[in-house]
């Protein structure tokens, strides 16, 4: 998975950087570099490391719970203004979506919310996955792009349920086994995106994947 390949470039040619994911702002990858957000900490921290070029970026985590999905200067890319998070967040997505020929989308989330982590990679098609905490151990994770090689889809065991909102389109709500809720879009193509979230009940699930921007694409 994307994670584990950016974690391994960075063990193989750089030293990690640490710190507190959510008060430890840092910037984020840009196309052309390949970085992995810092791990958790109660020391500060000093920039993501960079490995090998080519590969993708991070998102740097939030400021902290509450941040504000204000517009920013500098994000660029259409929607990124209403994406939830800090500037380096929006940029985050910005970047992506001028880097890839595919609609990239973005949580609007209430007060309470912020990145807990966040990459991308541009090869093989490009793929992204962010990672959001709320309240009360509440989390939501979005892949998007050609994250995905199963037959079937990525979406974890569960039931379909129902058709549900993903941004304007109808995507698949399943009910998951360990209580969790999954939206999925095009979840057999070669190009998906998978939305899910953890602690929240079903219509909260349904409401955040219908609220979805779309970035650029």
């Amino acid at each position: 998975m994307v994670i584990g390949s950016a974690l391994l470039v960075a063990a193989c040619g750089n030293g990690t950087a640490t710190g507190s994911p959510d008060r430890t702002p840092a910037s984020p990858g840009a196309p052309g570099e390949s970085s992995h957000p810092p791990p958790a900490s109660s020391e500060p921290t000093a920039e993501p490391s960079t490995g090998a070029p080519g590969a993708g970026g991070s998102a740097a985590p939030s400021t902290g719970p509450g941040e504000s999905a204000a517009a920013s200067p500098g994000a660029g890319g259409a929607g990124a203004a209403a994406c939830t998070g800090s500037d380096e967040n929006r940029s985050f997505f910005a970047s992506m979506a001028a880097a890839v020929d595919w609609p990239v989308y973005c949580p609007v989330l209430p007060a309470g919310w912020f990145v807990e982590s966040g990459q991308y990679r541009l090869a093989d098609g490009g793929r992204l996955e962010i990672v959001y905490r709320g309240p009360q151990r509440t989390r939501i994770q979005l892949d998007e792009g050609a994250f995905c090689t199963i037959q079937g889809g990525c979406v974890p065991p569960g039931q379909d349920v129902a058709t549900t909102a993903f941004d304007g389109q109808d995507g698949q709500l399943v009910a998951l086994d360990d209580g969790s809720w999954a939206v999925a879009l095009d979840r057999e193509a070669s190009l998906s995106w998978l939305l899910i979230a953890t602690g929240l009940d079903e219509a909260t699930a349904r409401s955040i994947a219908a609220g979805l921007v779309m970035v650029g694409g």
